[in-house]
């Protein structure tokens, strides 16, 4: 059994392998899935099992302690492990990282979804949040549309932005901070968002025509980064149907008040892989990221591949 730390597989993956490892998974059947939560007090324990039928299975455990956060010297609120099943003789073949692989996972997803649907010539990237998978995002949608020239960030806590900026810096982009968010969207080609937020950031009446609108916040039922007018007027894809119906906030609060219904939903990541899409001209497009250890598993075999 191989264990894979965060430092490895950063060195062993790039936008690219990750990006087509999941175009090519998408082309196969769909994932058989299951959860697993665990929790006493501020305690939660997570797991995730996904089989894909001939080409492997993997299971990713999330131990989250907020509490870990106020301590006097803070740790992570949470932390992951991804254990890759061999599909050959069924033993654990490695375990990775799980904070690295879901970061890498994240972004690939919402740059593949970026690949299809957004605009070849966008020129300008918002990008909502500061936290490691913000930063991940900006650097995929920049592989997959390098004619971004100009990337704004915008936090609730704008002092969090000068890591990003740091980070960012190797884009060899402008980087511009935003306090004005609607005045933000109002210039954006691609919009992409990974925030907390349990009441909606975006807001449909400033979102111009021909945006990508790309949401990886709002996990739960109960969050939300987008408004209703957005996603009534928005052309809706979603990454995976069984993650993002019921699940997400950006999906199901829309359904269950009337604004949109599934059949709204054009389609997921396997409708969309390897078909030719017609957008429409001047369409949003939106685009909701509501993860899937699957995914995990065809970037954690993308790596384990090729060493």
């Amino acid at each position: 059994m191989r264990l894979i730390s965060a430092e490895q597989f950063r060195a062993g993956m790039t936008w690219e392998k990750a990006i087509s490892a999941l175009a090519q998974g998408h082309l196969g059947a769909p994932p058989l899935v299951q959860d697993l939560l665990l929790t006493s007090g501020a305690f939660s324990l997570f797991g995730r099992g996904v089989i894909l039928p001939g080409r492997g299975a993997g299971m990713k455990i999330a131990s989250i302690h907020p509490p870990n956060l106020t301590r006097a010297e803070p740790l992570p609120a949470e932390d992951a492990a991804f254990a890759v099943i061999d599909e050959d003789s069924k033993r654990i073949s490695a375990i990775l990282d799980g904070a690295e692989l879901t970061r890498w996972k994240t972004a690939a997803d919402s740059a593949l979804g970026s690949r299809i649907l957004s605009r070849p010539d966008s020129e300008t990237l918002l990008v909502l949040g500061a936290g490691p998978i913000a930063a991940a995002l900006a650097e995929a949608h920049v592989h997959v549309r390098p004619a971004i020239r100009r990337i704004l960030l915008w936090n609730r806590s704008p002092d969090r932005l000068a890591e990003m900026r740091r980070l960012l810096g190797p884009l060899q982009r402008e980087l511009r901070v935003e306090s004005d968010l609607p005045g933000a969207v109002r210039q954006a080609d691609i919009i992409t968002s990974a925030t907390g937020s349990r009441e909606p950031l975006i807001r449909g009446e400033d979102v111009r025509p021909g945006t990508h609108v790309d949401l990886v916040g709002g996990y739960t039922p109960d969050m939300r980064e987008a408004d209703d007018q957005l996603v009534a007027k928005a052309d809706v894809h979603v990454n995976f149907r069984a993650s993002a119906i019921g699940q997400v906030g950006d999906i199901c609060q829309p359904i269950s008040n009337g604004t949109i219904s599934e059949k709204d939903i054009r389609g997921d990541l396997f409708d969309l892989v390897g078909r030719d899409l017609s957008r429409r001209l001047g369409g949003i497009t939106l685009y909701k990221n509501a993860g899937g250890a699957y995914m995990d598993l065809l970037v954690a075999r993308a790596y384990l591949n090729g060493q």
